[in-house]
């Protein structure tokens, strides 16, 4: 009897599916790679930033906020003052208080503090900072350079990556 097929032999099948195993050690390992570049933080001696992103705005909208989380690892008390980016004419830090059942933002003249050892959460309806006098609308997808000026780091240069307005949890409406 005549064979009509013929089986590899062990080093050819070996090799027929080492390449899909190596496909997905490779996969695996540039997701590994990127998992810093998607958790989207800064370092800056102490100081870490995360998840910088600001909420889409509408043409016509002369400002815009900003929210991430600020953690100090050091040993001396630090503090947001400001900042600065290309889309707006300036970088205020803001806190949110309801009076009256009416939402007041107001800027935070001494600026933001952020305890040695902690972290301060910058959210909607909460601190934040504010893009003052947009120079265009923040569209959603893009990523905004943003220089955030610390008291005692200096300036630190991050991305924003802006977000839908819905985007934030429970508090995406205020």
């Amino acid at each position: 009897m005549q064979r009509l097929y013929s089986v590899p032999a062990r080093g050819a099948r070996a090799s027929l599916f080492g390449a899909p195993i190596r496909l997905v050690a490779t996969a695996l390992l540039v997701g590994a790679l990127a998992a810093p570049t998607l958790a989207h933080s800064v370092k800056n001696g102490g100081l870490t930033i995360d998840h910088p992103w600001a909420r889409e705005t509408a043409q016509g909208q002369s400002a815009g906020g900003g929210f991430m989380t600020i953690t100090n690892a050091g040993r001396a008390a630090e503090r947001l003052v400001g900042g600065s980016t290309p889309v707006a004419a300036r970088v205020e830090v803001h806190t949110m208080s309801m009076e009256g059942g009416i939402m007041r933002m107001r800027p935070l003249k001494d600026g933001l503090p952020i305890p040695p050892g902690g972290s301060v959460a910058l959210k909607p309806g909460s601190f934040h900072i504010m893009f003052m006098g947009l120079k265009r609308p923040l569209k959603r997808g893009e990523m905004v350079p943003v220089t955030l000026d610390f008291a005692r780091a200096g300036k630190v240069t991050v991305q924003f990556k802006v977000e839908p307005v819905s985007h934030g949890g429970s508090h995406g409406g205020h």
